[in-house]
């Protein structure tokens, strides 16, 4: 799971077998799916946000795909159009003018989604697994 300390968010790499496996729902095969686990090797991505003007994490499977909703992106997206975006829109006073042009900034995880408006760009680096064991 995502790890929020402050305005910062930790997130570890993950990598996705090239063996196709069956999926099966009941006595049902809907197709092959690909198995996804975190690779202890590489370093913990941080991506710290000096301000925020909403942010959401959902478990990804409650969520679907959505044609109404535009981005750039794969697993990090920035989205010009969202449902995410329409919420902040109707349920807070951030506009424009106030606190300023933002962002809908979304990162697709193993287990979650995790969703972010703010006025501000992120910032993104590595950090060593040792900074989020002290988190």
């Amino acid at each position: 799971m995502p790890i929020m300390e402050g305005n910062c968010l930790f997130f570890r790499r993950s990598i996705t077998s090239s063996t196709p496996e069956p999926i099966l729902i009941g006595d049902n095969n809907i197709g092959d799916g690909y198995a996804v686990t975190i690779d202890e090797k590489f370093p913990v991505i941080q991506i710290d946000f000096n301000s925020y003007v909403g942010y959401s994490v959902l478990n990804e499977s409650f969520t679907v795909w959505d044609d109404y909703e535009e981005f750039e992106g794969r697993a990090f997206r920035i989205y010009s159009k969202s449902r995410y975006l329409d919420f902040i829109g109707a349920g807070t006073i951030a506009s424009e003018e106030y606190p300023g042009p933002f962002k809908h900034y979304g990162v697709s995880c193993l287990n979650h989604i995790v969703n972010i408006v703010s006025t501000e760009k992120p910032v993104v680096m590595e950090v060593s697994r040792e900074k989020l064991r002290n988190c």
